[in-house]
């Protein structure tokens, strides 16, 4: 089985990478230059018309959007106990996945690039902090959920790896994280994890590797 993963640095594709690298499975990267807008190109636009990541190439066969590509990673390598088999607490576990990638991804998405929701003049400032607002509320139900827990199921789970992805960003933007401790821990615990630091230092080295190219 040949599984390919469509990446670019710092977006929500490093959920899959995780998760990938938690299951064991040998994957490929695919590497895509978002501040080139490689991903606008004819050639990736023909084999992903959503013009996003992550998308998984596994045997020529194409998948998009990340809870569809955790619940593909968690049926295929089950020992890695991404989803747990319980229908119930399944279920529960794809709330959370839909939850980062529906409830907090657009509003992070809204920081990042308010003119794409809303190009009237002077608007951006409105933007953000009513996305700011959002976020907020969101980080606040997340820190009640970990409160007494190292992960959102308390176990490791998929979705954790999603909203690792969603913290990182929220500091990235430097919002005020400090009223939401057990998001940070969740945040710090995370970044020991091994495939954590082999995502982390892919991403490094992927964007040195796009600097030297423009050079």
């Amino acid at each position: 089985m040949k599984i390919e993963l469509y990446y670019a640095p710092i977006t929500c594709a490093m959920a899959p990478f995780i998760a990938l690298t938690e299951a064991g499975a040998e994957f490929e990267v695919h590497a895509l230059n978002f501040r080139t807008n490689e991903h606008l190109t004819p050639e990736y636009r023909k084999i992903n018309p959503k013009h996003k990541v992550p998308m998984l190439v596994v045997d020529g066969r194409r998948m998009t959007e990340n809870v569809a590509i955790h619940l593909w990673v968690s049926r295929t390598f089950p020992d890695a106990k991404l989803i747990p088999a319980d229908p119930w607490e399944q279920a529960q576990t794809v709330s959370l996945l839909s939850w980062c990638s529906g409830g907090i991804h657009p509003y992070l998405s809204r920081i990042n690039n308010p003119a794409k929701v809303c190009d009237t003049e002077d608007s951006a400032d409105s933007v953000i902090e009513n996305a700011t607002v959002a976020l907020e509320e969101n980080f606040a139900i997340a820190n009640e959920l970990l409160e007494g827990r190292d992960y959102l199921m308390g176990d490791f789970t998929s979705p954790d790896a999603h909203f690792f992805w969603c913290t990182r960003r929220a500091t990235q933007f430097k919002l005020d994280m400090s009223a939401f401790p057990n998001v940070m821990a969740h945040f710090e615990r995370m970044q020991t994890r091994p495939s954590v630091q082999k995502l982390l230092a892919f991403e490094k080295e992927t964007i040195e590797g796009f600097k030297r190219a423009a050079a």
